[in-house]
This record gives C-alpha cells, sequence and structure tokens, in this order.
C-alpha cells in the first residue's frame, strides 16, 4: 500500500523548530493574535476546519475512546459540529443520530455550514460511513438559518459534503447504491463513491479519471470549479483532480498519487503529492497545471496543504513518522513557516494544524494547550495577522511538541478521523 494511500485511510488524517523559532525574532514580520476557541462541554479535542471572510469558523470537537489510539478500527466516542460567531458556540444539531462531524466541511459568508451527520436508521449494508462505530446512516447535510437539512445521495445510502462556495454549489461524495467490485471482499464500506456536486437541492456525479471507480469532491471556488481526487476502493495510487464545466481532469503528480485538497479563485490548487520513491506524501500546489513540491519542515516526514486564499497565501500541516501531527504551517513568497514562529508566547498553544486561510489572512486549526488547567487538550484556534514582532514565540518556549493528556499516539487517529475522505477497510 503507497504511502499516499496510507494517509487517506489513516485521516486524513502529522530539529528545525529552534531554527526557525530563532528567525522568527531576527526580523519584524507579520505575526499572530491566537484565540483559544477551546472544546465543547467535557470534549478534550476540538479543531476548527473552515473559516470565512468574517472570522466564523466551523469546529468539529468530540472524545476519543482511551486504548484504540493505535488501531484502525479505533472509533470516536462522540463528535459534533458546530460554529464559532466571535465567541458564540452553536451546536449545528444532527440529523437524528448522536453524531455530526465533517471532512474538511466549509462556512461560507452567508453562514452555511456543509458537513455529514448520522440518522437514526441502521444502514441496511452494515456501513460505517460516518466513522462513529454504530453503523448509522451517513448523510451528507446543508445547515443554514438554524436548521440542518439532508441532501441526496445518488441513490445509495450513505454520502458526505465537504464545502459549499457563495453561490450555494456544495460538493462531497454520495453513495450510488452499487456494490463496488474494487473493494476487498472484508470490506465494510463496499459501495461506490462518487463526486458530487449539489445544486438547487438535486445530486450530479462528476465524472472520474483514468477508469476510477471512486471519487470525493474537496473543495469549489466562487466560479464552480471544484478538485478532489478519484480511485479505486482497493487501489494502490489515486489521483488528484480537478473538475470544471463536468469535465474531470487530472493534475500532475509524480506517479505515486495525490490529493487536492483546496482551491483559490484563481484556479491555484493545493494538497499533498505522493514522493517519487513512494515512501512518503509532501504538500503541493498546481498552478496552470504545473505542480510544485513545497516538501515539509525540516524534521518532519510528509506535510499536506489544505488552504490557499486568492492572495496566494497556503496553509496546511506536517506530520512526523509515527502520524503524529507535528507542525502547522504557512507557505508565502517562496517559504514554508511553522506557524508557532509566529505565535507569540502568551498564546499558550502549540499549532499542529492549520486548515484553511481567509481573504483576511486569518488561519483556521488545531493546537495543543502548553500549561494551566487545560495542559496536553487539543483545542480549535483562529489566528489573526497583526503586523508587528512576534517577540517571544511559542517555538522558542516549546521547542519540541508538548505532551497531550490524549492517549499516546492518538493523533494517528486524529489524521484518519480529520483527512480521511474514504474508508477503504
Amino acid at each position: 500500500m503507497s504511502a499516499l494511500r496510507r494517509l487517506r485511510n489513516l485521516w486524513i488524517p502529522w530539529v528545525a523548530m529552534i531554527v526557525l523559532g530563532c528567525f522568527s525574532n531576527a526580523v519584524a514580520q507579520t505575526s499572530y493574535k491566537v484565540t483559544d476557541l477551546g472544546t465543547e462541554g467535557n470534549d478534550i479535542l476540538a479543531c476548527a476546519m473552515s473559516v470565512n471572510d468574517y472570522g466564523w469558523t466551523e469546529i468539529m470537537s468530540g472524545n476519543l475512546e482511551p486504548g484504540t489510539q493505535d488501531s484502525v478500527v479505533g472509533q470516536l466516542l462522540n463528535g459534533r459540529a458546530l460554529i464559532d460567531i466571535n465567541g458564540l458556540k452553536l451546536d449545528l444539531g444532527t440529523l437524528g443520530g448522536h453524531n455530526s462531524w465533517m471532512n474538511w466541511g466549509e462556512i461560507n459568508n452567508f453562514g452555511q455550514i456543509v458537513g455529514f451527520s448520522e440518522t437514526a436508521v441502521p444502514d441496511p449494508d452494515g456501513e460505517d460511513i460516518c466513522g462513529f462505530g454504530t453503523h448509522l446512516t451517513c448523510r451528507p447535510f446543508l445547515w443554514q438559518l438554524g436548521h440542518m437539512s439532508a441532501l441526496p445521495t445518488l441513490g445509495g445510502n450513505n454520502g458526505q459534503a465537504s464545502a459549499i462556495n457563495i453561490r450555494g454549489q456544495i460538493v462531497g461524495f454520495a453513495e450510488n447504491g452499487t456494490v463496488d467490485s474494487s473493494c476487498p471482499s472484508d470490506a465494510t464500506n463496499n459501495r461506490i463513491q462518487l463526486p458530487v456536486l449539489w445544486e438547487n437541492g438535486k445530486a450530479h456525479a462528476l465524472p472520474t479519471v483514468d477508469g476510477d471507480l471512486d471519487g470525493d469532491a474537496f473543495w469549489i471556488n466562487d466560479q464552480g470549479q471544484a478538485v478532489g481526487d478519484t480511485g479505486t476502493c482497493g487501489g494502490a495510487i489515486l489521483h488528484a483532480v480537478s473538475w470544471k464545466n463536468d469535465t474531470a481532469v487530472a493534475l500532475q503528480d509524480y506517479g505515486t498519487g495525490a490529493i487536492a485538497e483546496g482551491i483559490n479563485n484563481q484556479g491555484e490548487i493545493v494538497g499533498t503529492v505522493g514522493s517519487a520513491d513512494n515512501t512518503t506524501q509532501y504538500a503541493a500546489i498546481w498552478r496552470n497545471g504545473a505542480l510544485t513540491n513545497l516538501y515539509t519542515l525540516p524534521g518532519d516526514f510528509a506535510a499536506i496543504a489544505s488552504g490557499i486564499n486568492d492572495r496566494g497565501q497556503v496553509v496546511g500541516s506536517t506530520w512526523d513518522s509515527l502520524f503524529n501531527w507535528s507542525h502547522a504551517f504557512i507557505y508565502q513568497d517562496g517559504k514554508m513557516t511553522d506557524l508557532n514562529t509566529l505565535f507569540p508566547e502568551s498564546s499558550n498553544l502549540y499549532a499542529t494544524m492549520a486548515n484553511k486561510i481567509n481573504e483576511r489572512g486569518q488561519i483556521s486549526g488545531m493546537a495543543t494547550v502548553r500549561s494551566g488547567p487545560h495542559t496536553g487538550e487539543i483545542h480549535a484556534f483562529l489566528a489573526t495577522p497583526v503586523n508587528e514582532r512576534v517577540g517571544t514565540s511559542v517555538a522558542d518556549v516549546a521547542p519540541t511538541h508538548p505532551k497531550s493528556n490524549l492517549p499516546a499516539n492518538v493523533n494517528k487517529q486524529l489524521l484518519k478521523q480529520f483527512v480521511i475522505s474514504r474508508l477503504a477497510q
């Protein structure tokens, strides 16, 4: 199994920090005011997945079952999708089940939000697309004006919505009900999942490339251009894909696969690409069809670029060889920078994941609390740029990732739950 496939299936699921920390104090540059968005209730992990241009965030919050952190079948105990508006949190609810969640999920400037939710109905085929171990049907949702509504599938039982643009176009995947012949015989989730565009309440299947049976659309810009990947349930390679005018185009890679995660209104695409030797994956950007490898931060094993704004600022995350989230980063002016070198010590948060960046340069993500009564908890954050010296940065005072209150290597499961689009089990 390729390194890229392992990334997607663990989803989706990350030495030089001292050097970077010293550099952060050497010059005046944009630093960040960091808002700790916390968790919800008794949850001990939360992550801000998406942020709109007003700074409103979509957050997922939940708990993991102790002792399952190293198992592929480890489950979340619970999960809910939330909206945070200037510190006011609102639980989006569910479609009848106990849990709601998101792939990337998006909140647009009208406050419309997409994701996926359990219903109260057991899946008749025993699938577990929402990933909570309940085997309830999992439906894509649109939340607006305080109400969550289910989006249609392509005739199957399940689906997930990943992004919504300013025009209300939504992308994700949906099942068509057909058994996927490319899945292993013991696969739990074994129905064909096709990339989908929802428009005017109707689901339209997007084409795949290279004869692939399955796919997922992760993001869509305001011009209606979408990106994602296509592949097969048991296949070793995923194709990064862009869709425009119902036409699918495979993006350049190194022969070992890629995944496209975000696209701005200039058509610049970000994601992750498998290394040529098929041992790891790197953050990537595609401009005018040409691939640029952003690699990863020194000392880290791999990286994913997940967000890009219209100014071309890119954010993403790195992880170590044990699939633990390691550092959140921003890539601009041809350089990848650890966000912790731009966070003031007073933030008390060590950023391990950066997901999206809006047109104001605000960044949504996940961080570990460094000290105090919530030490080791994983909190959602919103970082807002300010034009001043960072002073003493988080990287100066915490040159290594702080320990979490969560079980050891729990981030392996976070990778699976946060980044995954399809569980090829």
